[in-house]
This record gives structure tokens, C-alpha cells and sequence, in this order.
């Protein structure tokens, strides 16, 4: 495991200093200690990850030049990790907890109950993307013990709910009219794609459309070849890739637009929010539909994240977690100008209690889950959730297209409609 201490510069902590001693408002118990508070971010070399660090670096690169916390400056701490074995996760965890910081945050982890469970009695409050029913149902019953632990998204059966409700609307605007109602379903073998395709079984007889077939696979996906030769012979009008993995769903579409199924709506699970996505896809992303329930806004303040993100990492952006870190640092930062650092319960009961408006929505905690609500599943106020993000490849760029309320473009029919 490496370890990477991202320190603000003298500047920034001699100005962050001045700011707290001349700011008559700050306690003079958090005013006095000009020490840094230590926010530990797990990031693997993952581009999901790498989207992680890069947004929480940003974040506290603008906190400690704007003063920091009461004059403290916030010193970023990375620790990589295996987040795919169950040793990994649990090794990457215990490593973190000896080193004692007021924060850890991450992504997601990939064996997800161990990685809690590794914290064992260390409370420093942590804050996840992970996206997961099954973890924050473990957490809630057993409140006593993981009262620290916060998700700040929605989990992912919401995937898996939205989806038939989404063909719907799609298909009442009259943009899209279906070839058939089946929907053909492609699932990685891994629990979070199991859950969604789960759940999309279960909410399909609510619509008028219906399952014709599910094709497992197995990551790392080297041959998209026996899949094409099953969409092809199932011929749905709908085809979902319920997978995750940004550069793979790429080679899924260069192979699909070669020989398509002409008419299909092809929606791609979340993986397109990783820039290798369109790096990789080229002009064979046009027309592909896809979603996220952490993903950036495109209103006055997710543009103007996107503008500030993009200057220091141009190109093709992500649109999920690297909003998700800024948005984490930023409710913890909150939390600390409120509280003392050291009083890991009473940060936590601030991050709990006060509902953050950031770039990727609403995040609104104060519930049996403390996970962030989903928009419009579990709250119908955007001030108190998250809005599941449907973006479309229009013109080589994603766009969202729904919820309506939030959309930056209508749907296009796609090329091989």
C-alpha cells in the first residue's frame, strides 16, 4: 500500500490562519489549535477512483485558500488499495484507521461489509459512494456499532426500479417508438448488477414492457462476440448492459454499431460517467442511453464544478465521483466549522442533520439509512434528493435528458433507429 499526504502550501496556511484570528465569530477553543485535520481518501487505480481523489484535491485545494477550517487547513491523506479481495479491502481499511484521521472517504469498495467491518472500534466519521442496499442495511441494524458510517448516494435497487419507468416516459414522448416491448437484460455476475437486473425483473409487469432474457458475464469481459450473437437472435427492443466497467462498455458499442439491432434502444449501466467511456467509444457512443444516481448536474452549479474540474484535468471529465469527493469534502468541512474535529459524534450528528445542496444534488442523511434519498423514488423535492441523471451521446458529449426538470437536451433517435 502507498501513501500520498496531499499538504497545503505555506501560503494557504499562513492566509488561513489570519482569516481565523481575525474572524471574532470563531470559538476560541477551535481557533487555537491551527493543526491540520487529516481527511484520509481511499483511492484505487481505478478510473472511478482516480475521479475520487482528483474531486476531494480540488475541494481542499479551494478550503485551505479560502482559509481553511477556523484557520486549520485540511491535509488530504491518499492510501491505495486492492478493492477487489476481500484481504485488500480489509488491509486498505486497517491501514487507514491506525493512522488516526478525522475522515475517510472513498468511492466504493468492492467487498463491501468486510471494508465497514475492518474499521472496527476507530469512529471517524466515513463517507462513501458506494451505492449499496445490502451495506447500508447492514449498518442500519447495527446502528450501535457504525453510527459513523454515511452513504452519500442512493443504492443501487433504485437502478433497477427507475429503469421500466424510464422506457416508459422515453417511449410515451414519441421520439422512441419500440421495435417490441422486450427488454433483454446483459449482468455481470457481481452482487450490485445482480440487485439492479433484480429489481428490474421485479418492476417490468408494473409497465407494458417485459423481460425476453437475461445473458450473464464475467469480468474482465475480453469477447463481446457470444453477446452480440444473443442480442442478435433475442432481437429486443430494448437492450440494457447492466455492467460498470467505462472502457469495456466502449468495446460493447463499437461491436454493437458494427452489425446493430436496428431499432433497439441500448441503455449502458453507469459506466459511461468514467472518461474512458467516450475516450475509448469514439463516434460508436452516438445514440447510447445511460444513468447515474451520483452524477454531476448540469445547472448553474454543476457547471460551473465542470468548468473549474476541467482546467485542471482536460478532456473528456467524469460525471460521477469526482462531484461526489467534492461534495463529500465540502459536508464535512461544514461539519468541522461547526464542531470540533476531535468529537468524531458530534460531526457525525452535524453531517446528519443538515441536508448539503452540492454539485451532484441534494444530500440529505437524516434518515434510518443515513443514505442520501433518491430522486424521485423516495422524495419528489429536489432540495432533499438526488436526482438519477439519464444522459444521451449526443453530438460525441453526454446530455441530460432526464428527469425533465434538470435536462439539458431531448432525446435524439439514435443512429441505427
Amino acid at each position: 500500500m502507498t501513501e500520498t499526504k496531499w499538504t497545503p502550501g505555506r501560503r494557504a496556511v499562513v492566509k488561513g490562519i489570519g482569516a481565523a484570528l481575525a474572524a471574532p465569530f470563531v470559538a476560541p477553543t477551535l481557533a487555537a489549535n491551527n493543526a491540520p485535520i487529516r481527511f484520509a481518501v481511499i483511492a484505487a487505480q481505478i478510473a472511478d477512483h482516480t475521479d475520487y481523489l482528483n474531486g476531494a484535491v480540488l475541494a481542499v485545494d479551494e478550503i485551505n485558500a479560502a482559509g481553511g477550517v477556523n484557520g486549520r487547513p485540511i491535509k488530504l491523506e491518499h492510501h491505495d488499495a486492492d478493492i477487489f479481495t476481500l484481504e485488500g479491502v480489509q488491509t486498505a481499511i486497517r491501514a487507514v484507521t491506525d493512522t488516526k484521521p478525522h475522515a475517510i472517504g472513498y468511492a466504493f469498495m468492492l467487498v463491501r461489509i468486510p471494508a465497514l467491518e475492518a474499521s472496527g472500534d476507530y469512529k471517524a466519521p466515513i463517507l462513501t459512494g458506494d451505492t449499496n442496499f445490502d451495506l447500508i442495511t447492514f449498518a442500519k441494524k447495527n446502528r450501535a456499532k457504525y453510527w459513523n458510517y454515511f452513504q452519500v448516494d442512493p443504492p443501487e435497487i433504485y437502478y433497477g426500479q427507475m429503469f421500466p419507468k424510464f422506457l416508459e416516459q422515453l417511449a410515451a414522448g414519441g421520439v422512441w417508438k419500440p421495435t417490441n416491448e422486450k427488454v433483454h437484460v446483459i449482468r455481470e455476475q457481481n452482487n450490485y448488477n445482480m440487485v439492479i437486473a433484480e429489481q428490474v425483473v421485479k418492476t417490468l409487469p408494473s409497465t407494458k414492457f417485459k423481460l425476453a432474457k437475461i445473458t450473464d458475464i464475467q469480468y474482465p469481459v475480453q469477447d463481446w462476440g457470444p453477446v452480440m450473437q444473443a442480442i442478435k437472435e433475442e432481437g429486443a427492443g430494448t437492450i440494457m448492459l447492466d455492467y460498470w466497467v467505462g472502457a469495456e462498455e466502449a468495446a460493447f458499442c463499437q461491436q454493437f454499431v458494427a452489425d446493430p439491432v436496428k431499432g433497439s434502444l441500448v441503455y449502458i449501466q453507469y459506466g459511461p460517467s468514467q472518461p474512458e467511456f467516450l475516450n475509448v467509444a469514439q463516434g460508436a457512443a452516438e445514440g447510447m442511453v445511460w444513468s447515474t444516481v451520483l452524477g454531476v448536474y448540469a445547472d448553474a452549479q454543476g457547471m460551473e464544478f465542470r468548468k473549474k474540474y476541467a482546467a485542471k484535468h482536460p478532456g473528456v471529465i467524469g460525471l460521477c465521483y469526482n462531484g461526489s469527493a467534492y461534495d463529500t469534502t465540502y459536508i464535512l468541512r461544514n461539519a468541522w466549522m461547526h464542531t470540533d474535529p476531535n468529537d468524531f459524534k458530534a460531526v457525525c450528528d452535524y453531517v446528519r442533520t443538515h441536508t448539503y445542496r452540492g454539485v451532484d444534488g441534494a444530500v440529505s442523511l437524516d434518515n434510518e439509512y443515513q443514505a442520501a434519498l433518491h430522486y424521485p423514488l423516495q422524495t419528489t423535492d429536489l432540495n432533499k434528493g438526488m436526482a438519477q441523471l439519464y444522459f444521451q451521446v449526443q453530438g460525441g458529449q453526454h446530455k441530460i435528458i432526464e428527469p425533465g426538470v434538470l435536462a439539458e437536451s431531448k432525446f435524439r433517435a439514435f443512429p441505427w433507429a
